[in-house]
């Protein structure tokens, strides 16, 4: 839980420096929001998420 709610954090923080540096506006911002929304409720969520936490394992263990 606490991983994936600092996953969701850096991407927020990362789609609003997007949105204020003007690299994005904001409606394909709330496309990108209700995308991952929607994705995450598929049946395809649960892969997606199983994925990600393999790459963070990957990456823990990488650090020293």
């Amino acid at each position: 839980m606490a991983i994936s709610l600092s996953v969701v954090v850096l991407l927020a923080v990362i789609l609003v420096i997007l949105m204020r540096g003007g690299h994005m506006k904001a409606g394909p911002a709330i496309v990108a929001v209700l995308f991952g929304f929607f994705l995450a409720s598929s049946s395809i969520g649960p892969e997606v998420n199983e994925f990600l936490q393999s790459v963070n394992k990957t990456i823990a263990s990488i650090s020293p």
